[in-house]
């Protein structure tokens, strides 16, 4: 493990988090939300591989160098952009996302697309058709360690909700060319196996479309004894077997991992791809999921979605990519 990077100044962060590259004020916490990308502000994307070093290494992930940058980040040829949520009054980044939106994206040789989940995922050309072009990916959310904490206050308590605010504006500025969200969810080596394998059993339960083969995992992590786990989901609906699911990984001295809790009760046509190793990333197991703009859960839509600035997020998104 190399030692992590030194924190980038406050002056040069809050000089290259312009008025033209902001996206919205969060709905609690006060806190405020940017896009960037390496091009217009690289001080604050290396700020940000560095707390995504910080985060993931302290989970029992990361990539072992001194900051979680890759091409992905550096190359503007990939589109990348970095959704940043940024706390104004201790004038710190709090968490960010990283998004592509794949209907801009580069192929290999062979009709794959050079995502950052492509080297756990080969995708369909069902997929690539009817799914990828209107999809935004994304990857590598955070919230920094000091935000993590409920001692933080509401700025803390509203981390992870304000960076959904962040993709609610996506939701709209995009309303019409993107219709799907594609990313991974996230569960830790240290994480207990049966609470893991028994979140596994529910989303294939609940998401799975395995069966259509759209996405392949390289290394798919497959349950050992299903029948064990499928015995403890006797509900008849999504709410009894989350109780039952809350109530079991509660019984090893765990919660659900809050990124994966949050995207279960995103939409219920979520589609649930099944479970990889990552052994790219600290061998986590990462999970694929794709969430439908259109079957948003209600509360999810009225929180993150109809509370946007619909002037503000057209004016920056004229500014962030070309016209289709």
């Amino acid at each position: 493990m190399k030692k992590i990077i030194e924190p980038v100044s406050k002056e040069l962060l809050k000089s290259q988090l312009t008025r033209d590259r902001f996206l919205r004020t969060t709905n609690h916490g006060g806190n405020e939300i940017y896009v960037v990308d390496n091009a217009n502000a690289p001080e604050v994307v290396r700020e940000i591989g560095r707390l995504r070093e910080e985060c993931f290494r302290a989970g029992g992930g990361g990539t072992g160098r001194e900051i979680d940058l890759d091409k992905f980040d550096t190359d503007a040829a990939y589109g990348y952009k970095q959704l940043v949520l940024w706390d104004p009054e201790a004038e710190r980044i709090i968490g960010g996302y990283r998004y592509v939106l794949c209907d801009d994206i580069v192929y290999d040789k062979y009709g794959q697309p050079i995502l950052t989940s492509s080297h756990m995922f080969r995708f369909s050309k069902k997929f690539i058709k009817n799914y990828l072009e209107h999809t935004i990916e994304l990857g590598r959310s955070f919230v920094t360690l000091d935000y993590q904490s409920s001692k933080g206050g509401a700025k803390s308590i509203f981390a992870l909700d304000n960076l959904f605010d962040g993709l609610g504006a996506l939701v709209v500025m995009y309303k019409g060319r993107m219709k799907y969200f594609f990313g991974k969810m996230t569960i830790y080596p240290q994480y207990p196996t049966p609470a893991r394998e028994m979140i596994q059993v529910f989303l294939n339960k609940w998401f799975g479309v395995i069966h259509l083969r759209l996405v392949k995992l390289d290394k798919p992590v497959k349950v050992k004894k299903p029948l064990k786990y499928v015995k403890q989901l006797k509900g008849v609906t999504f709410k009894e077997d989350y109780r039952h699911l809350k109530a079991f990984v509660s019984g090893y001295g765990v919660s659900i991992p809050p990124l994966v809790n949050t995207y279960m009760n995103m939409s219920e046509h979520m589609m649930y791809f099944g479970t990889g190793l990552n052994d790219e990333f600290g061998d986590i197991y990462d999970s694929g999921i794709l969430i439908p703009f259109k079957d948003m859960a209600e509360d999810k839509v009225n929180r993150h979605v109809k509370t946007v600035n619909t002037k503000i997020l057209y004016r920056l998104r004229n500014l962030l990519h070309r016209k289709k």
